[in-house]
């Protein structure tokens, strides 16, 4: 089960990526300087990198964990590590 902060942490920049997506759209529809939209690309990435940090970090600490101690562990390590590296390809 996901805790309330780290519920509330993904949220939080799950809000922000949102709101930064549709400022991008408007700069883009009032035709605004490129490299401004390429910024506000970039902010938003990381913002959603940060997301995805949060929910790796949850699912090492909790699913693998759990089954590495269940004995089930190849199995999402290989998932984690798939993922990982598709992640990375980037």
């Amino acid at each position: 089960m996901i805790s309330e902060e780290v519920k509330k942490s993904a949220l939080s920049r799950l809000k922000k990526a949102e709101g930064q997506i549709r400022g991008i759209m408007k700069m883009v529809e009032d035709e605004k300087y490129c490299i401004d939209i390429i910024n506000q690309i970039t902010a938003a990435e990381r913002a959603l990198n940060g997301v995805a940090k949060i929910v790796m970090k949850r699912h090492v600490e909790s699913c693998v964990k759990e089954a590495i101690l269940d004995g089930r562990g190849k199995d999402k390590i290989n998932e984690l590590i798939d993922t990982v590296y598709k992640y990375s390809k980037k």
